[in-house]
């Protein structure tokens, strides 16, 4: 097992500890899968892709501590305008 430490977003910030593939694995080139292409059974075009994990990873993780949320008062308000934008200035070339 191969850990490391990574901060997740959903559903709350947390910590978490996380198995990684192995970089040497001669199967996945160390993604951790597998990619699958997959076509339409009548047409034959381009449908999607399958994700088929590899043995070398696992999805095991165990969080470590969740990570608190920033106050109001820190987060980002934008009021200024965008200065590439219409309201306020000209679209027009400076010719």
């Amino acid at each position: 097992m191969r850990l490391r430490i990574q901060r997740i977003a959903l559903p709350r910030n947390a910590l978490i500890l996380t198995d990684t593939p192995r970089p040497d694995c001669a199967d996945c080139d160390g993604a951790g899968g597998i990619e699958h292409d997959y076509g339409d059974y009548e047409t034959g075009e381009y449908a999607g892709t399958d994700w088929e994990p590899c043995l070398c990873s696992t999805g095991w993780r165990v969080v470590l501590m969740p990570l608190p949320n920033r106050p109001r008062w820190l987060r980002r308000r934008v009021r200024h305008p965008d200065p590439w934008g219409p309201v306020g200035y000209s679209d027009e070339p400076p010719f």
